[in-house]
């Protein structure tokens, strides 16, 4: 029997490292987290809310997200599989809030064969992109419907994301940044 990917309690499904959406939110503002992650869980469709390894589920937002560091669900993928997905806040020192929701690569590879050992395997360059590209186009149009609740400065998509230079020939994440028309998408290219 295979294991199941969206099983919060099963503790193989957090390993591997995150493939994640970093939304760089501005100067912290508890209101505005809180209005963020609600909007979030909701854009991502994802069902449940618990602390941690917790059993039980309680409210989403902000003060459960500062009270327990990180906060679990379940979400459905564009492929129609369903892995454990989760949320925390960065706070840093430059008084600007970063709300993660990161997908662990165990539950991922899972559902999808081809995710193997991303980042660290022989297919984890361009040909990763074979699975990476509809998972980061998801993960903008989640992006996107947040911004529109809650607009914020930019967004990353990617394995453990930190900063990415979009004027890069190569670009390991896709970002999502501020323009004219909008939020404009700049897909990963290596």
């Amino acid at each position: 029997m295979r294991a199941a990917a969206d099983d919060v309690r099963d503790e193989e499904n957090w390993t591997g490292g995150f493939y994640e959406l970093s939304l760089l939110l501005g100067p912290a503002d508890d209101g505005r987290l809180d209005r963020a992650v609600r909007s979030l869980w909701h854009a991502a469709g994802v069902q449940g809310c618990r602390p941690g390894s917790g059993t039980l589920d309680v409210e989403i937002g902000a003060a459960a997200l500062i009270e327990h560091g990180h906060l679990r669900g379940s979400l459905t993928l564009p492929s129609g599989d369903r892995v454990v997905c989760g949320a925390y806040v960065c706070r840093y020192d430059d008084g600007d809030d970063d709300l993660e929701l990161y997908l662990p690569l165990s539950a991922l590879g899972r559902v999808d064969r081809r995710i193997g050992g991303y980042p660290f395997d022989q297919r984890s360059g361009v040909e990763s992109l074979a699975w990476r590209a509809p998972l980061d186009r998801w993960l903008a149009d989640v992006a996107v419907a947040v911004h529109a609740d809650v607009p914020f400065d930019r967004a990353l998509i990617g394995f453990e994301v930190d900063d990415v230079d979009i004027t890069a020939d190569q670009r390991y994440a896709a970002v999502l940044a501020p323009g004219p028309e909008g939020m404009q998408y700049h897909p990963a290219s290596a």
